[in-house]
């Protein structure tokens, strides 16, 4: 059992936030933002976080700033993550978590190059969220439970386990029930994740599907996914990561097609046969 939660003085960063919010979402005790002494690196209960120079977990120590400038980029997030067997369902379901490695090991400039994109497009996708937040958990040096801002960073914690806990229930829902499809079309192949309808239907379907094929490393391989309606009787059609060869507005005229995005991504359809979905897909394809 812990007793409290230790991380570094000073200005706040992302991760040493987020890590010390899992701690707190899980443990429930004091926040004290200092240097450790070497008995707190000892002792068990008190997690220290982002500061140190030990990573430990054994000791609950959490910090990657003596990690060999050749390590693959990691943060104090990913340790405590790591620690409570989460880390790997986090790469899966929070694209956000690559990059924020990325930006505190390897700073702003670095990571821009490794997205692809300009150094000032990190600070345009800055929130005020993040600046608010930061700041205030920066000028305390002691936050309880109770304090504002403490049960800010529970709520964060919380969600943040929540939505872990909740992706991987979702996806061996969908393990259990979904269909590969191989669609032919001219000198391709269509490759479709299907979920039939169950009662009671999936929470968030689609969102569940796509999970479904992140966890089991089909990105690339399925252009399409197939899911129940949760406003009618049949079902979603939507191109996977936007591949760009499928245009449902090309399906917009038929009849049993009630909705088909202007952009077409998806198309909602009141067929339930999974022949005709097929075709739809097909004739989607261009």
């Amino acid at each position: 059992m812990l007793r409290r939660i230790l991380t570094h003085p000073g200005g706040a960063h992302k991760d040493d936030l987020l890590a010390v919010s899992v701690l707190v979402a899980r443990h429930g005790v004091p926040v004290v933002r200092r240097e450790p002494t070497p008995a707190e690196l000892d002792d068990p209960t008190v997690a220290v976080v982002d500061v140190g120079g030990v990573h430990d977990p054994a000791r609950m120590c959490f910090d990657h700033h003596h990690f060999p400038r050749e390590s693959p980029p990691t943060c104090a997030l990913s340790l405590v993550l790591d620690h409570l067997g989460l880390y790997d369902d986090a790469r899966r379901f929070c694209d956000w978590l690559e990059p924020a490695e990325w930006f505190d090991s390897r700073g702003p400039t670095q990571t821009a190059r490794w997205l692809g994109v300009p150094r000032r497009a990190i600070a345009q996708l800055h929130s005020p969220i993040d600046v608010t937040l930061l700041r205030r958990f920066a000028q305390h040096t002691e936050l309880r439970p109770g304090h504002p801002l403490y049960e800010l960073l529970r709520y964060v914690g919380e969600d943040l386990l929540a939505h872990l806990r909740t992706a991987r229930e979702r996806v061996e829902q969908v393990a259990s029930r979904v269909e590969r499809w191989s669609i032919p079309r001219g000198d391709a192949t269509i490759e479709v994740v299907f979920l039939p309808r169950t009662e009671p239907i999936t929470d968030e379907p689609s969102s569940a599907v796509k999970g479904y094929v992140r966890a089991n490393a089909l990105e690339g391989t399925v252009a399409a996914i197939v899911y129940p309606d949760r406003r009618g009787k049949g079902y979603g059609i939507s191109r996977y990561e936007d591949h760009p060869r499928l245009d449902f507005s090309r399906v917009a005229h038929e009849r049993d097609v009630h909705f088909a995005h202007k952009t077409g991504f998806m198309c909602k359809t009141s067929e339930t046969d999974p022949e005709r979905l097929r075709q739809l897909i097909a004739q989607a394809w261009g």
